[in-house]
């Protein structure tokens, strides 16, 4: 369950990053609310994570989730430049939270 709820909590941090920047720098109230409520949610997930997680697990899971997924979304819905050096980090990143996993019991 502590995955799941890992994976969640890196989905949101995604979402509170997004309508972070639709923000326009917590000028906009929608957004701001959609920030806060998901930024609040990403956390108490990550907490219920790391009650069986280890910490460095947990914890780079969840910033790697939220970094690959807002490049992601940078580029597809942003329209921000998809070169291959920033691909290239991405996937780099991509492997190293792989391998947090395999490397976790």
């Amino acid at each position: 369950m502590a995955w799941l709820y890992l994976i969640v909590a890196g989905v949101l941090e995604v979402v509170w990053a997004f309508y972070m920047k639709q923000s326009d720098g917590f000028t906009k109230i929608t957004p701001t609310v959609i920030t806060l409520v998901t930024m609040i949610g990403s956390f108490a997930l990550l907490a219920l994570a790391m009650r069986s997680l280890p910490l460095g697990t947990a914890y780079t899971i969840w910033t790697g989730i939220g970094a690959v997924g807002a490049f992601i979304v940078g580029i597809l819905v942003l329209g921000e430049a998809a070169t291959p050096m920033r691909l290239a980090a991405a996937g780099l990143i991509v492997s190293g939270l792989v391998m947090m996993k395999l490397s976790t019991h």
